[in-house]
């Protein structure tokens, strides 16, 4: 089989491999539609995750199943699934602790493009496939449903690191793909105020399609100091972070309350440490809670969150900004996801309809 892959660090291009084989618990299937990742250019251009030769890239697709096991029970050859990007190890001790995500080892729940060949292939391969996949309703389109993959996960995980709950307001520090998806799960949440941190006017005006009710820019000074003007000096209850870099922490813990919480999805793909501001953090006992995660993988969070898009509660469409046909278009994709024009939110290329 083809498959897109990664030379090594920046480079990238068309190889030949050999088609995965299924084991018994396990599924091949083929893509309809992938989406590019800013996590594919982390590690493609800047090596985040190290050197890789010869890897398939991909970790958000849709697809249609293959095979399967001969133990799988749920799904046969030619169901269209919902293919989460985080796949666990069920049976993993770390999944019993309810850490499933980290199966293995820290990250570990993250395979594709990571510890095997992704999913910009003709053929991919899905661990514990009645674990992991999920039906792909009849009313999502294959474009959506790459948006449930990874972005509503991640960013609906930002809200749950968070805590959000009713009558909060609500910082979100980017609204990229991720960051738009926590802004429309503070919402659902009940959040009474969300505010916005961002510039691109494409990613603003689906902000406010989703819920944001303010937004400030990083380009006009501090984070922290438009947050805490704009709430008469009390600062938020909780912050999700979808953006920025190892600093973005210092200015979160200064719009935050004493008691609020953040939660971090933003994958940091440089630096070695995280600045915390002392004073600000309360000396170290400001009940100032941290918290970062990977998204949780599996079938039923993917079925719980394509429920919300099936019944109309959460419209994915307006995420996909630049829509491609056919494996010739990967490569184009995979660049426009790198060079970020104004209006992009996401690039997804539809293989199959």
């Amino acid at each position: 089989m083809k498959g897109y892959a990664m030379l090594k660090i920046g480079e990238s291009g068309w190889i030949e491999k050999e088609t995965p084989t299924c084991g018994p618990l396990d599924a091949i299937c083929k893509p309809l539609a992938v989406a590019i990742c800013t996590s594919d250019v982390h590690t493609l251009w800047e090596g985040a995750i190290g050197d890789r030769h010869n890897m398939i890239l991909g970790h958000e697709c849709c697809g249609e199943v293959v095979e399967v096991g001969e133990l799988v029970k749920d799904f046969k050859p030619g169901d269209r699934v919902l293919v989460p990007a985080i796949t666990p190890d069920w049976n993993s001790l770390e999944a019993q602790a309810g850490y499933s995500m980290h199966s293995g080892g820290m990250l570990a729940g993250w395979k594709f493009s990571n510890f095997k060949d992704g999913v910009f292939g003709e053929y991919f391969h899905v661990n514990d496939a009645d674990g992991n996949l999920a039906h792909l309703p009849g009313n999502i389109s294959p474009a959506d449903a790459c948006i449930l993959s990874d972005m509503v996960p991640t960013g609906f995980h930002a809200v749950e690191l968070a805590n959000v709950t009713f009558g909060d307001t609500v910082l979100v520090i980017g609204i990229g793909p991720v960051g738009l998806m926590s802004v429309a799960g503070a919402n659902l949440h009940g959040a009474s105020r969300i505010i916005a941190v961002g510039t691109r006017p494409t990613c603003i005006e689906v902000a406010k399609g989703y819920g944001a009710t303010d937004f400030i820019s990083y380009k006009d000074g501090s984070i922290s100091e438009q947050v805490l003007k704009l709430t008469g000096g009390k600062g938020v209850d909780a912050v999700c972070i979808a953006g920025g870099d190892c600093s973005t922490f210092e200015e979160a813990v200064k719009a935050l309350k004493p008691g609020g919480k953040i939660g971090n999805v933003n994958y940091l793909g440089s630096g070695e440490f995280i600045t915390i501001p002392r004073i600000e953090w309360g000396v170290g006992m400001g009940h100032k809670d941290i918290r970062g995660g990977l998204m949780p993988g599996g079938r039923l969070r993917m079925e719980k969150l394509s429920s919300l898009v099936s019944a109309g509660r959460l419209d994915l469409h307006p995420e996909v900004t630049h829509l491609y046909h056919g494996w010739d278009k990967l490569e184009e994709a995979l660049f426009t996801m790198r060079s970020k024009p104004k209006d992009l939110i996401k690039p997804v290329v539809v293989i199959e309809d």
